[in-house]
């Protein structure tokens, strides 16, 4: 039996077949890195941060990503492209070979819980292959302390080896790495894949089952910060939409960047650290972020100026998907703890490269879930090859790939939580303005600042609002620091024609996107969907 003795006392990790290995428990961050550089598996950067290479996947995997169908999930998980299912019994024999593979190494362990508020907290024990994974999870999961990790009892496990390979014939996986959940074991078994996010996401995945199904909870891919006055807000939106830069507020204490739980009485960080994208980082543009890659923090797949130790984030050599982790607490103006009462605001952030959608308007419950059970956002031209109109995405709740429930169940609780709470929710496009990409221009962030101030201030409560002619949306006729003619996006279009053609195109696009959603939609939400012009 292996043992390692730590202040907490003997631990062992018999139970889980783990008898033959040195594991080494809740070292410091410091021994990590020092372990890690001395193995020549990180670098220390001119920031004090360490700096490392996650090998053949620089982001997740999202086919690669698995559910055990059993019991538990066979009849709630939503299954298909998303939610792909993976055999018990397969599942079994896969663990037995990657606890077998890291019975002949050391690994690194550590216990951590998600869910700031006590009333939903998940303990779990992270076993990994490597040092500075076991570090990424100090930053990225909240940490107990002292006196509670010698008590520490583990409900869910995360097991890491990614330089383990599965043979896909064999294993039942798809290729040589994977990332499955079983929710029968309460283990997130991740292999072939040094990508941290896998295990970031893994337990996000399964509170997004656990809370909503178990808990009357609903979880949600946001980030969330409290003011002065205690009133919370949530920002909800895909990549490049500004949910980050946005949410970071000198007047706000921040919650949160990505991963929440809204209760009956408030809102919750699943979480005790941030994982930032760095591509283009400045300390102009994003200055938290940018002071907040000090010693401790952990950069991902960055590049260096030549013969330096400085970050160069403007390179994307290795991918466009630079990152870094680091504790919350690296973030000076933050809510302690990570928690705030329920909402008074809520914000859905889309990058409308159509230009067709207001700059800011206010939503009803029902229109809210249409809006988030589709979440929007759009490529643009040029950003991949052969693309040269703007192309829709949407992701079911701001964060389909890791809901394992039917989109309208997230939906129904997220309307359910807005009639109750009486909280405002705000539809805000920052994409385009004047016209779709090429023609008009990104709505400058002053403006998109100046709106989201004034609805938190109140300052939409007494104003007259026009309602769009397609997508039924209530847009403020004024707004403190904003020219009015922004308001209304049609005043902003020197041909009217034409925007009416391409809002009338992007309303069949929503509409022919919620076509999967609508045998699991009230009658209230699809009276919600926009009404095109023929």
């Amino acid at each position: 039996m292996t043992q390692f003795q730590t202040s907490a006392g003997i631990k062992s990790l018999d139970y889980l077949g783990l008898d033959r290995t040195t594991a080494l428990w809740n070292l410091t961050p410091d021994a990590l890195e020092l372990i890690a550089i001395q193995k020549d598996m990180a670098i220390r950067t001119s920031s004090g941060a360490i700096s490392v290479d996650t090998d053949e996947f620089k982001g997740r995997a999202p086919r690669d990503r698995f559910i055990v169908k059993d019991d538990i999930t066979r009849d709630t998980v939503w299954w298909g492209n998303i939610n792909f299912p993976f055999d018990s019994e397969k599942f079994d024999k896969l663990y037995d070979k990657v606890v077998d593979y890291l019975n002949r190494k050391n690994v690194y362990v550590r216990d951590a819980y998600a869910c700031a508020d006590e009333r939903y907290r998940l303990n779990i024990r992270v076993i990994t292959e490597l040092p500075w994974s076991n570090q990424f999870i100090y930053n990225m999961f909240l940490r107990p302390d002292r006196k509670e990790l010698s008590n520490f009892t583990p409900e869910w496990h995360i097991v890491a080896a990614p330089n383990f390979r599965a043979i896909s014939a064999e294993d039942g996986t798809r290729q040589h790495n994977f990332a499955i959940l079983n929710f029968t074991r309460k283990i997130a078994l991740i292999g072939g894949t040094g990508y941290t996010g896998e295990m970031k996401k893994g337990i996000f995945s399964a509170l997004n089952f656990i809370l909503p199904h178990q808990k009357n909870v609903l979880s949600m891919h946001c980030s969330a910060n409290v003011g002065k006055d205690n009133d919370t807000a949530l920002f909800f939106g895909l990549s490049g939409t500004g949910k980050t830069t946005l949410s970071a507020d000198p007047n706000r204490k921040l919650i949160g960047d990505d991963e929440h739980g809204w209760s009956d009485d408030s809102v919750f960080n699943f979480e005790g650290g941030c994982y930032a994208k760095c591509i283009d980082l400045s300390e102009e543009n994003e200055p938290d972020i940018y002071r907040a890659i000090k010693e401790g923090a952990i950069l991902e797949n960055v590049e260096f100026y030549p013969g330096t130790n400085d970050v160069d984030y403007s390179n994307s050599t290795k991918t466009e998907n630079t990152r870094v982790s680091y504790p919350i607490d690296h973030i000076e103006n933050i809510a302690v703890p990570s928690t705030g009462p329920e909402p008074k605001n809520i914000f859905f952030l889309t990058c409308d490269a159509f230009g067709v959608l207001p700059p800011i308007s206010k939503l009803t419950p029902e229109q809210a879930a249409f809006q988030f059970i589709s979440g929007y956002t759009a490529k643009v031209a040029g950003t991949e090859e052969g693309i040269v109109e703007p192309v829709t995405v949407f992701s079911a709740c701001f964060g389909a790939p890791f809901m394992l429930l039917h989109p309208t169940v997230y939906g129904d609780m997220l309307s359910e939580k807005i009639q109750k709470s009486g909280a405002n929710v705000w539809l805000v496009n920052t994409g385009w303005s004047g016209g779709g990409y090429g023609v008009g221009e990104r709505m400058k962030l002053k403006i998109t600042r100046a709106l989201i101030t004034a609805a938190l201030e109140g300052h939409f409560d007494n104003v007259s609002y026009e309602t769009h002619d397609i997508f039924g949306l209530q847009m403020p006729n004024e707004c403190p620091g904003v020219p009015s003619e922004v308001l209304n996006p049609k005043n902003t279009w020197a041909d009217k024609e034409d925007y009416d053609r391409k809002a009338n195109l992007l309303a069949k696009k929503f509409i022919d996107n919620f076509d999967k959603f609508k045998d699991g939609a009230s009658k209230a939400v699809l009276a919600a969907m926009p009404v095109t012009k023929e």
